[in-house]
C-alpha cells in the first residue's frame, strides 16, 4: 500500500529525502531519455536509504518477465536475471502490487539469492497511471533488519514520484515516435504512389515497411480469388529475395485467416505455430513473431502485407494501426498501378487500331492500283501460251505461276470488298499437298540460305477444309520467318500429322521447327500482335495475319517452344474424315 507524502515527516533532520524528491521531480523537464532518468533515480534512492545495493526492475510487455533495467551494488551478471511474476521477492511485489519489507531474507521462502552478502530487502511496486504494475524498485542491505517502516514510506514516496516521472518521459518519447512514424508514413505514401510498374511498386512497399516497422523481414503476397491462392511477390530483409518463391492456399497458414476475416492477425511464436509457409526463412533467420494485415481496396482483397521480427514481440495497438494504414496505402497504390496499366494498354490498343485503319485505307488504295497491272500480266501470260513436256519442272512452274496470279487477284478482290459478308471459297485440301506446294515455292530460297529441309508426314491424306491460297499464305509466312531466324543457314523440320485437341476433337497439325536464334523473351507473349516485329525491315503483320486466317478457319497458330537453339511453331485446323 502506497504511503502519501504527508505520512513522511518533512521536519526530519535528514532533509536529503526532500532534496531527492525534488531532484527526481525535476527530471521531467531536464531529460528526454527514460533510461538516463532511471540511472539518476536509483542513485538518489541509494543515497537516502541505508542500502548496500539497489535495482529498478521493469516488466517486459512482450515476455511478461521482470527484468533488471538499472542496478547498483550487484555483480555484473545480475543484469541477466529475469523473474516471472510471483517469483522471488520482487516478483511477488509485481504480481500483487503491494510493497514488501523482508527483515531477514534467509527465513523468507520467496527470496531468490542474487548476492550471497544480502541479508534484508525492501521492495515497492511501480504503479502506472491506469493502476497496472509496470515494475519494482528494491533496495538491499548486508545487515539483518536493516530497514524499518519509515524506510518503507520513504521508498514508496520516491518510487511513486519516479514512476510518475518515468511514465511522463515514456509518454513524451512515445508521442515523438508516433510523430516520427506519421511523418515516415506520409513519406512512404508519397514514395509508393509514385511507382507505376507493379513489380517495382510491390518491392518498394516491402522496403518501406521494413524501415517503418523496424522489423527483420517484410513480405507481400497477392491473392488470386479464383484459385484461392496467395503468391509471394516481394520480400525485403533477406539476401536471396530474388530467388525466393512461395505459393499458398488459404488453409495452409495464418495468412488465410487474415484474408478470410479481413482483419490484422498476430502470431507470437512462429516456431510453435503450424505454419507451412516461410519455414526455411523462419528457421534460418530465427523469426519469432508475425503481424499480417490484409490489403483491401473497396471490399476487394488484393493480398496481405507481413512483418516478421527475430525476437519475441507483442505488437502494440499503435504499431498495428501504423501497419494497417500502410496496408491501406498499399492497396490504393496497387489499384492505381493496375488502372495505369489498363489505361496504357487501352491507349496502345487504340494506337494499333488507328494504324490498322490507316493501313486498311492504304491497302484499298494500293489494291485498286495493283488490279490494272495485274490484269495486264494475266493477259500477257496467257498470250504466251507456254507449253512444256510433263516431265519438265518448268511445266509445274507454269501451273504455279497461274495459281499465284489467281491468288493475287483473289487478295486484291478481298481487300477491295473488305467488310462485306462474303466468305472465301473453301474446299477439301490434303494438308500434305498444301505443304508440298508451299515448300516448292521456297525451294530456291532454302538453297540460297544454305537451309537443310526435313519433312515428316503420314502415308495417308490429312484432310482439312480451307482456302488453298490462304492456307499457303499462312505456311509461307511461317517458313520465311524460320528462314530469317537462320541468316547463317540451318535446318527446318516440318512435321504433318493429326492429333486430339484439348476439347477431344480431332485436328490436323503442322509443326515447323528451325535451328535459329529463337524469339527474344520480351516478345514471346506478343508475337501475334499487329505491328510487333523484331526485325528492322519487318512490318510486324506476318504472324498477326497468320493467326487471323487460321482462326477464321476455326483453327489457330501457337508458339510451342523457343530458345537460343531454335523455335517450333504449330498450326492446326479441324480434321475432316476421309470419304
Amino acid at each position: 500500500m502506497n504511503a502519501p507524502a504527508s505520512d513522511l515527516s518533512l521536519s526530519d533532520p535528514n532533509a536529503s529525502v526532500v532534496d531527492a524528491l525534488y531532484r527526481i521531480s525535476s527530471l521531467v523537464s531536464d531529460l528526454e531519455d527514460p533510461r538516463e532518468a532511471l540511472e539518476i533515480i536509483i542513485d538518489e534512492i541509494i543515497k537516502v536509504l541505508p542500502a548496500s545495493s539497489a535495482a529498478i526492475e521493469l516488466i517486459n510487455p512482450d515476455t511478461e518477465l521482470l527484468e533488471i533495467e538499472v542496478f547498483r551494488g550487484f555483480p555484473a551478471h545480475s543484469k541477466e536475471v529475469q523473474l516471472r511474476l510471483g517469483q522471488g521477492v520482487t516478483g511477488w511485489v509485481a504480481l500483487h502490487g503491494k510493497p514488501l519489507l523482508v527483515p531477514d531474507v534467509s527465513v523468507d521462502a520467496r527470496y531468490i539469492p542474487v548476492s550471497e552478502s544480502i541479508r534484508s530487502e525492501l521492495a515497492v511496486p511501480m504503479i502506472g497511471a491506469h493502476g497496472a504494475t509496470i515494475g519494482v524498485v528494491n533496495v538491499d542491505s548486508e545487515k539483518v533488519d536493516a530497514f524499518n517502516e519509515r524506510d518503507l514510506k520513504v521508498l514508496t514516496l520516491l518510487t511513486n514520484e519516479a514512476t510518475r516521472v518515468v511514465s511522463r518521459l515514456w509518454l513524451i518519447r512515445k508521442l515523438r515516435e508516433q510523430a516520427d512514424q506519421l511523418r515516415a508514413l506520409v513519406n512512404t505514401g508519397r514514395s509508393i504512389v509514385k511507382k507505376r510498374e507493379i513489380g517495382e511498386l510491390l518491392q518498394s512497399i516491402t522496403d518501406e515497411s521494413l524501415e517503418l516497422m523496424k522489423c527483420r523481414v517484410c513480405a507481400l503476397y497477392l491473392y488470386n480469388p479464383k484459385k484461392r491462392q496467395l503468391a509471394l511477390e516481394a520480400i525485403s530483409g533477406i539476401p536471396d529475395k530474388v530467388g525466393h518463391q512461395e505459393l499458398l492456399t488459404l488453409d495452409e497458414s495464418a495468412l488465410g485467416t487474415a484474408i478470410r476475416r479481413r482483419k490484422t492477425i498476430e502470431v507470437n511464436d512462429l516456431a510453435r505455430t503450424e505454419e507451412s509457409h516461410f519455414v526455411p526463412v523462419v528457421q534460418r533467420l530465427g523469426l519469432v513473431s508475425l503481424l499480417s494485415s490484409p490489403i483491401v481496396y473497396e471490399d476487394e482483397v488484393i493480398g496481405v502485407l507481413n512483418a516478421y521480427t527475430d525476437r519475441s514481440h507483442r505488437f502494440s495497438n499503435a504499431e498495428r494501426r501504423v501497419f494497417e494504414t500502410l496496408a491501406g496505402l498499399s492497396a490504393v497504390a496497387i489499384q492505381n498501378s493496375r488502372l495505369y496499366s489498363r489505361i496504357f494498354n487501352t491507349e496502345e490498343s487504340l494506337r494499333r487500331t488507328d494504324r490498322l485503319t490507316t493501313l486498311g485505307l492504304l491497302s484499298a488504295e494500293i489494291a485498286h492500283e495493283i488490279r490494272n497491272p495485274l490484269t495486264v500480266i494475266r493477259l500477257l501470260f496467257e498470250a504466251l501460251d507456254l507449253q512444256f513436256p510433263a516431265e519438265d519442272v518448268r511445266a509445274r512452274d507454269v501451273v504455279i505461276i497461274q495459281e499465284k496470279i489467281d491468288q493475287l487477284e483473289g487478295i486484291v478482290s478481298r481487300v477491295l470488298s473488305f467488310g462485306k459478308s462474303r466468305e472465301d471459297l473453301r474446299t477439301r485440301q490434303d494438308l500434305r499437298r498444301a505443304v508440298a506446294d508451299t515448300l516448292h515455292l521456297v525451294r530456291l530460297k532454302f538453297q540460297q540460305n544454305r537451309i537443310e529441309l526435313q519433312v515428316k508426314e503420314p502415308a495417308t491424306p490429312v484432310m482439312v477444309e480451307a482456302s488453298r491460297g490462304q492456307l499457303q499464305q499462312s505456311l509461307l509466312n511461317l517458313l520465311l520467318n524460320a528462314t530469317q531466324a537462320m541468316p547463317e543457314g540451318g535446318t527446318i523440320v516440318v512435321r504433318i500429322g493429326s492429333e486430339e485437341s484439348v476439347t477431344g476433337n480431332p485436328v490436323a497439325s503442322v509443326l515447323i521447327s528451325d535451328s535459329g536464334h529463337g524469339v527474344p523473351e520480351p516478345l514471346q507473349g506478343e508475337i501475334f500482335d499487329s505491328f510487333l516485329t523484331g526485325r528492322q525491315e519487318g512490318t510486324g503483320l506476318g504472324l498477326a495475319i497468320v493467326k487471323r486466317i487460321l482462326r477464321s478457319h476455326n483453327g489457330d497458330v501457337e508458339l510451342v517452344s523457343t530458345s537460343p537453339e531454335g523455335t517450333t511453331m504449330r498450326i492446326w485446323l479441324p480434321l475432316l474424315e476421309e470419304r
